[in-house]
């Protein structure tokens, strides 16, 4: 018989003070013979999803609570010992988090009463003094027989007798006594990364944390027996462990979460809404004669939203979807909701699952019974109305954003634990220089041995050891961009709602993933920084040219826009911009649609580590023929030349070929897209093999089947996603091929985005034919704008937005005051507009004072000569005065002009971009000395060949999929170059690579078809 249950543990997710995960924890826990555990992290329940998915990993029960730190000194663990009770805690920590503010949690002794009933409470004592006396009595009132007292051990001088001491005091305040073991990790190897996390908490080197550090190092599980021999003395405080576990019988799997029930036309259920909502878009869409397809599909996906209840759902898709476009706020729904008709003809998503044949079960089962998951995109900057507006319409106690755990990454962990490990910050920079953010290996020995650094030292061993440990370990929690978590009932009887550090938004404790496994549904309202340059440039295109377009509008048709794609000359469109991309579209040429929805989705980890990439490439070369063994598996890979492309085709081989049911192939398709927490695909293995083996597939066939659906383990791509970026990414190109000047412009203002920066984009503009004219003080606005020319395209102006350092607001400023009245000087510019003197220096530096003939260093002179700015009642008297007396008027200083390099510098410094010349310019004779190639001539030279290039980096990428391969793009005055560096290169060039702005590339050249790399 169990003689002992742990019930004061922290996990990781009471952020820098727990260092074990749940998984590590009840994994331990398993091992030593706990039939449960308790977890209580601080002011918190963010750990207790994971802790109930470790609980049906390992058998080992999870007892759920939180502990809380009162505002007067006391802390108690607080346990629910059912639902109702479970609702009591989240409301209870609602209050205090509330009142806190993010991250922290304020409660005050005396509201505990009104939330007491039904939960369990453990005071966690200091010292058996007076003031524990008191607490025992404050305690006992509140919570009568479900008060414990917690009887740890510190491990100092006299903790027998402190022990001993408080037993006693419990005993005479009528409180039940519980041993716990007060649990901080699970092992005791994993002390020293608990002390580490300290120091980070603290802000302090693990040398100085002094009384800042834990009581005492002892704080690993332990087993049953090993509290046994601890506590033999107080044999009823260690059963009260085992009568606590057993009174409280709540479950995670006990909450119940209910949806708000949508109303939207008077006297119809949501149900009769939809249903009627749904056959009146569908007769809209084809004037009174919808195809039977279209009827046929409508009906099943209706039919089997009913049976599951989720028509609410779709409903509040659609509200919010038609507020967004009531506001003229460009949306377009993506994910799994293209697979649904019913989405598509509500206008949630522009994709026609019709037509592009996609599976409605990936989206949602009856047999599967999850909540459906449908993303909407919104413009970026104009996403926060419909966030308010969402607040707004369902209650800030019934909506909330998620959580996202913010994670330790390989160059903040370096950063972090050296800081606390007292290196120097310059080291610990080093360091973090040498690893890419997502590196799951952290700094290695032979990397750090590169910047001479003797390994010997343990300190510095330990550092680096540390860091890869912390890779991946909470450090905070942060919101999710805009999945929204919407109930019919309060939102915090089910979890702790915080403010969040954005005004005006709140956020609950529990991330997507823990949203998935408790089967609650979300909406994801997320912003898009390329709908955002879109509707800027569809508003700019109708303002300057009178042509009135949408997204919706454009049929995705048109040839020469193929023509441009296939040349790969994408700069600055969505998702084709990449340098892999790139080199990928020449190969492709896409020449239709479903050609794009394609090259959207192969060009990601899953088709290249799959080896599906080059299979489909010979395919679509005539090099190969397709495969296909038997019809039915035709039907289903026929349109991607027999190579199982997307998940949905990947769940379809699985039905069709190996006998998997929807549930299985579902199951199939999760493993492939969270291979990093499962897995992968491997446990499907056998029965996949198997199955198309007893189908009469060829055994080489079904395991070379297998191997590429294994590939999807680090990143399949649904189709309908893949559909819906398509459709994004043919408008940009549709409008970077028709109307470049309009297209440049939106860019430049809906920057930072996408891989290019201002210079490349103001670049590409340039080359294809559109002028682009510099910041002016009487000419540009805070956005980059159109004037009219005698060319083919509109000259861009660049805004005030491209000054770095500008406000917005002084930028709004100066463009209110020159009105139709142009500045005539500097100091008029100043002093009508009222803006500092430093945004007008910062103008000066821009070179933006060329209207009144001075140059860069003129305009900074007559900024620094500037006096203190009059009062606005004298302003108008001085100027009058200063024009009359010529006097008043300072005469022009002749300065040396900046000489062309310089002013280019000086161009980058505080524009990020020049019009005057590429910086590789000014030293292309030494280089041309030097033999190296200008990256335009490289098409003239053949394969193999030995070459030297030089230039500005613009990206460097080193893929998951690509074993260590580093792709680099340069950029010199002529073009871009693409740069491939083997694994050995990089790692005997790390520091260059990771630290330079401009690098020389020497290799050979290698070309395939129209795609070039060094």
């Amino acid at each position: 018989m169990t003689a002992y249950i742990e019930l004061q543990v922290l996990t990781h997710f009471s952020f820098l003070r727990g260092a074990s995960s749940p998984d590590e924890l009840f994994s331990v826990a398993a091992k030593l013979g706990y039939p449960a555990i308790g977890i209580a992290d601080l002011g918190s329940v963010a750990g207790v999803v994971r802790a109930w998915e470790a609980e049906k990993a390992t058998g080992v029960r999870l007892i759920a609570g939180t502990r809380v730190d009162f505002s007067c000194g006391r802390r108690l663990l607080l346990y629910p010992t059912d639902r109702p009770a479970w609702s009591r805690i989240t409301r209870l920590l609602t209050i205090g988090k509330r009142r806190a503010g993010k991250g922290a949690c304020l409660l005050h002794w005396h509201e505990l009463k009104a939330w007491s009933e039904g939960v369990i409470a453990i005071l966690l004592p200091h010292e058996a003094d007076a003031e524990n006396a008191a607490a025992l009595a404050d305690l006992r009132a509140v919570y009568g027989r479900c008060a414990h007292m917690a009887l740890f051990q510190r491990r100092r001088p006299d903790d027998a007798v402190r022990i001993d001491a408080l037993a006693r005091q419990a005993r005479d305040a009528g409180v039940r006594a519980v041993v716990t073991g007060d649990v901080l990790y699970h092992a005791p190897d994993a002390r020293l990364r608990q002390d580490v996390v300290t120091a980070i908490r603290h802000n302090c080197r693990v040398d100085d944390l002094g009384y800042c550090r834990e009581v005492n190092a002892d704080r690993a599980l332990k087993s049953t027996e090993e509290m046994q021999r601890r506590f033999v003395a107080y044999p009823d405080a260690l059963r009260a462990s085992v009568d606590i576990a057993e009174a409280c019988t709540f479950s995670l799997s006990d909450l119940t979460y209910h949806y708000p029930q949508e109303k939207v036309i008077e006297g119809l259920t949501a149900q009769q809404a939809l249903e009627t909502m749904a056959h009146e878009a569908l007769d809209a869409m084809f004037e009174g004669n919808p195809p039977q397809d279209y009827r046929d599909q409508i009906a099943h996906e209706l039919k089997l939203i009913a049976e599951l209840n989720y028509a609410p759902y779709f409903l509040t898709v659609h509200s919010i979807v038609a507020e967004a476009r009531r506001r003229g706020i460009l949306c377009q729904g993506r994910g799994s909701a293209a697979n649904s008709c019913v989405c598509f003809v509500l206008g949630v998503t522009s994709i026609d699952p019709i037509k592009h044949e996609l599976l409605f079960e990936r989206f949602v089962s009856g047999e599967r019974r999850e909540p459906p998951d449908i993303d909407v995109d919104f413009e970026h900057e104009r996403r926060e109305e419909i966030i308010q507006w969402i607040f707004e319409t369902y209650g800030r106690d019934r909506a909330a954003l998620t959580a996202v755990i913010t994670r330790f990454r390989a160059r903040g962990a370096v950063r972090d634990v050296g800081k606390a490990m007292g290196l120097p910050e310059d080291l610990t920079s080093s360091l973090a220089g040498l690893v890419w953010g997502w590196s799951a290996e952290g700094v290695g020995e032979k990397q750090a041995e590169e910047l001479n650094l003797d390994m010997s030292d343990r300190r510095l061993r330990l550092t680096l050891d540390l860091a890869r440990q912390l890779i991946g370990v909470p450090r905070q929690s942060s919101q999710h961009p805009g999945g929204f978590v919407l109930t019919h009932d309060r939102l915090d009887d089910l979890v702790p709602i915080e403010p969040a550090a954005m005004a005006d938004r709140q956020i609950i404790e529990w991330d997507k993933d823990d949203i998935d496994a408790l089967k609650m549904m979300k909406v994801d309202v997320l912003g898009l920084g390329m709908l955002g340059c879109m509707n800027r440039a569809f508003t700019m295109l109708e303002e300057s040219k009178g042509l009135k377009v949408g997204l919706a509008d454009l049929q995705s048709d048109d040839p020469d826009v193929y023509a441009m794609i296939q040349k790969a000359d994408t700069l600055g469109t969505f998702q084709i911009e990449s340098r892999a991309q790139m080199s990928m579209l020449p190969r492709m040429k896409p020449r239709r649609f479903y050609d794009l929805v394609i090259q959207v989705a192969i060009v990601r980890p899953g088709p290249i580590q799959g080896d599906m990439v080059h299979p489909y490439l010979r395919r679509r070369e005539g090099l190969e023929k397709p495969e296909y063994p038997r019809p039915e598996l035709r039907a289903v890979l026929e349109k991607t030349l027999g190579v199982p492309l997307f998940q949905e085709q990947a769940m379809k081989v699985a039905i069709v070929g190996a006998g998997f049911t929807a549930v299985e192939a579902d199951q199939l398709r999760r493993a492939m897209a969270t291979f990093k927490m499962t897995g992968g695909v491997s446990h499907f293995s056998k029965k996949l093999i198997e199955g198309m083996v007893g189908r009469g597939y060829p055994r080489d066939f079904a395991e070379r089947t297998f191997r590429q659906l294994e590939g999807f383990g680090s990143y399949g791509f649904p189709e309908s996603h893949a559909a819906s970026f398509a459709k994004i990414s043919y408008a940009s190109s549709w409008m970077k091929h028709h109307h470049p000047d309009v297209f440049c412009a939106a860019l430049m203002n809906a920057q930072p985005m996408g891989f290019y920066a201002p210079a490349q984009i103001v670049g590409d503009a340039r080359q294809h034919g559109v002028e682009v004219r510099p910041v002016c003080i009487n000419a540009s606005r805070w956005d980059c704008s159109l004037e009219p020319t005698r060319g083919r395209y509109h000259a861009v102006r660049l805004g005030f937005r491209q000054v770095r350092g500008l406000s917005n607001a002084d930028g709004a400023s100066i463009v209110g005051a020159r009105g139709a009245m142009p500045f005539e000087s500097v100091e008029d510019a100043w002093r009508r507009s009222g803006v500092p003197r430093a945004a007008i220096e910062k103008l000066a530096d821009a070179d933006a004072f060329r209207a009144f003939g001075s140059d860069r260093r003129q305009g900074l002179w007559k900024v620094r000569g500037l006096g203190e700015a009059p009062l606005p009642l004298f302003a108008a008297a001085d100027r009058a005065a200063k024009a009359i007396s010529a006097e008043g008027i300072e005469p022009d200083v002749a300065l040396r002009p900046l000489t062309d390099g310089r002013e280019v510098i000086e161009d980058y410094r505080s524009l990020q971009l020049s019009l005057r010349a590429h910086p590789l310019t000014f030293v292309r004779n030494e280089l041309t000395r030097r033999g190296v190639t200008r990256c335009a001539d490289l098409a003239n030279i053949r394969d193999g060949r030995k070459v030297e290039v030089a230039g500005i980096i613009l990206v460097r990428q080193k893929p998951g999929s690509a074993k260590g391969v580093l792709f680099i793009t340069i950029e010199d005055e002529t073009g871009i170059a693409n740069g491939i560096l083997w694994p050995d290169r990089f790692e005997a060039q790390r520091r260059t690579v990771m630290s330079a702005s401009m690098v020389g590339l020497k290799g050979r050249v290698q070309k395939e078809g129209e795609v070039i790399h060094v």
